[in-house]
């Protein structure tokens, strides 16, 4: 059942994006290479709970603050002590927050060092991919439009679309309806209404668009090993128009 939220419920989350946006703002310029994504981890973490925060992966189980990926990890990868970030890496955090019961979720693909061509073009690309998907998420189109919108832009620059796992609604719970995925579906394609709270997150890869599941049974890899990358928005959508809540500007 997709939830539309009201003005109070809308104004609850927008704080809590705000407080993700502040947070990354705050950690992506102390990404570099010699830290461990334990490291990371524990500055989002640190960051969110002195605001009052709770890291809201937390509720899911999930074994830290932040989702930290590195080069051929789409997502879910744990923090850990021992795994340390290289110069070159690019690294995806996927971070979300419980503000007073108001759930925001966004992620950034950050570059550490000087990074290849090639993933400063993948990088690139996944940024347009997210912005194509937003453009697209307003009153009277559909969901799939969405997909179409991202999976276009991904394709034409000859890059793989992840296939299971997708966006969704959000705002009042971590995961809520509907699905939003970044390839076109023959499943469930609801019409975007006034109210909708969506997490738009394109995962991109630079080869095929497979992926295999690690045994900590979080962590997604692409499947040849390939280059992945990941960006995220948590929007509103209105009457008029769809606000980014998770903006960094």
């Amino acid at each position: 059942m997709i939830r539309l939220k009201n003005e109070k419920q809308i104004n609850g989350i927008r704080k809590s994006c705000q407080l993700l946006a502040d947070m990354y703002k705050h950690v992506i310029p102390l990404v570099q290479a010699g830290m461990t994504t334990h490291d990371i981890d524990e500055l989002c973490k640190e960051f969110i709970i002195h605001h009052g925060g709770k890291p809201a992966w937390y509720a899911e189980d999930f074994p830290g603050a932040a989702c930290i990926s590195i080069n051929d990890e789409v997502i879910h990868g744990i923090p850990s002590k021992k795994r340390k970030i290289e110069n070159g890496d690019i690294v995806s955090l996927d971070v979300g927050i419980d503000l007073d019961g108001y759930i925001s979720d966004s992620a950034h693909t950050v570059k550490v060092g000087k990074v290849s061509p090639a993933a400063e073009k993948l990088i690139a690309v996944t940024k347009q991919c997210l912005e194509a998907g937003i453009a697209a998420c307003k009153v009277g189109n559909r969901i799939g439009d969405i997909s179409h919108a991202v999976y276009e832009v991904a394709t034409k620059a000859g890059f793989g679309v992840v296939y299971e796992y997708c966006g969704h609604g959000v705002g009042l719970s971590v995961h809520e309806d509907p699905s939003v995925p970044n390839v076109p579906s023959r499943g469930a394609n609801p019409r975007i209404q006034p109210g909708m709270v969506l997490a738009i997150e394109p995962m991109i890869n630079i080869g095929t668009d497979e992926v295999l599941l690690e045994d900590d049974d979080w962590t997604v890899i692409t499947a040849d090993g390939s280059l992945s990358a990941h960006e995220e928005h948590t929007v509103a959508v209105f009457s008029d128009h769809t606000e980014i809540l998770t903006k960094m500007d």
